[in-house]
């Protein structure tokens, strides 16, 4: 059974709907991360979980207990914002201990817990500084062992990269995740970001609108967006409507595309995404393999990225379709025509949408 259970979870904010009939469960354990744009109502959702706001409708339970009634300092969730909301007059021990204190811990427990914490996080000769004297990281790996040093049984985590730039926020990702693990601590993390989420999420739920549009291990959501919402989101740009033939294959404005396995009818109106990695540049009279796809077109940009190729891509139809590609062999210069081969595996079916003629630039 599930630790945390959210049950058609509404919220309204000046008659407009900010949650609407939201549902999640939550295993013990789980780092789950709340994702999607500005506004979607991911944070309305985390204050609602610990108690900041109040549903218009809608059930929060935490281990089988209503929390309707439970007011937020009684919940033992540990919150940790953006901005890290530290203590300036107090040294990296004062901060640390500030919660422990609250819980009229007795000095020993306190003392014994703040070192436990300093060493989680690589602080222990940081004790005694003042926290004008620490770098971003610094400060933001305090944040974190003032929110864990309580013992919480569960971690609500917003934005807590959002202020740091992007250098310091990757090399502190893996590090927060490897943290949480060790504790074995349940966790919904919020953001905006779909790589920070793939870094450190077990699950990831994306939110649009005030619901959640799908919920999934990053891995199937990266391969298997379940609509276009979400792939878009994601940052794909390569959709186009498609219909389902009699050989399963799919008719699109690109020509026919194979999937690896597919349940669709015969007629069924598909919108199909194409993933970015699924493209390779055909050498020549290189053959092309069962199920592969040839499609010509111009290169309209190719940007170096070290480890890849950026190719924007512009097919017959006007569309721009964006690939990124191997550093093994160089595009074509901009302006040249190019042959692109498609892998079947990297073609996703999804619901049909009247999609809009949208550029990679919306």
């Amino acid at each position: 059974m599930a630790l945390l259970e959210l049950r058609s979870i509404s919220k309204t904010f000046n008659h407009d709907p900010a949650l609407d009939h939201v549902n999640l469960d939550i295993e013990e354990g789980t780092i789950l991360c709340l994702l999607g744009p500005s506004g979607c109502g991911k944070t309305t959702l985390l204050r609602i979980i610990a108690g900041l706001e109040k549903a218009d409708a809608g059930d929060v339970y935490f281990d089988n207990r209503d929390m309707a009634a439970i007011e937020p300092h009684r919940r033992n969730f540990g919150m940790m914002f953006q901005e890290f909301a530290l203590f300036p007059h107090l040294n990296v021990m004062g901060n640390i201990t500030f919660g422990l204190k609250m819980q009229n811990k007795s000095r020993a427990e306190t003392l014994k817990r703040t070192r436990e914490m300093l060493l989680l996080v690589g602080l222990e000769e940081y004790a005694l500084r003042g926290v004008s004297e620490l770098s971003g990281g610094e400060r933001q790996r305090v944040a974190l062992a003032r929110t864990l040093a309580p013992r919480p049984k569960l971690v609500l985590l917003d934005e807590p990269f959002g202020s740091l730039d992007r250098a310091l926020r990757e090399r502190l990702l893996l590090e927060v995740r490897n943290i949480l693990k060790r504790l074995g601590v349940t966790t919904v993390f919020v953001t905006h970001d779909q790589a920070e989420a793939y870094a450190v999420a077990d699950i990831i739920a994306v939110m649009d609108k005030g619901r959640i549009e799908q919920t999934d291990t990053p891995e199937n959501l990266y391969a298997h967006p379940a609509n276009e919402t979400v792939a878009r989101f994601l940052g794909f740009h390569n959709l186009m409507e498609g219909l389902i033939l009699p050989d399963k294959t799919i008719s699109t404005d690109l020509g026919v595309l194979h999937h690896i396995d597919h349940n669709c009818t015969q007629g069924t109106e598909v919108t199909v995404l194409i993933r970015p990695d699924g493209a390779k540049i055909r050498d020549g009279s290189q053959p092309v393999e069962d199920r592969e796809t040839i499609v010509n077109g111009i290169v309209k940009d190719c940007l170096f990225k070290g480890r890849n190729y950026h190719l924007e891509f512009q097919v017959s139809t006007g569309q721009v379709l964006v690939f990124e590609l191997s550093n093994e062999s160089r595009p074509s210069p901009d302006g040249s025509s190019l042959e692109l081969i498609l892998s079947p595996s990297a073609v996703v079916i999804m619901p049909h949408t009247k999609l809009l003629n949208r550029t990679i630039h919306d």
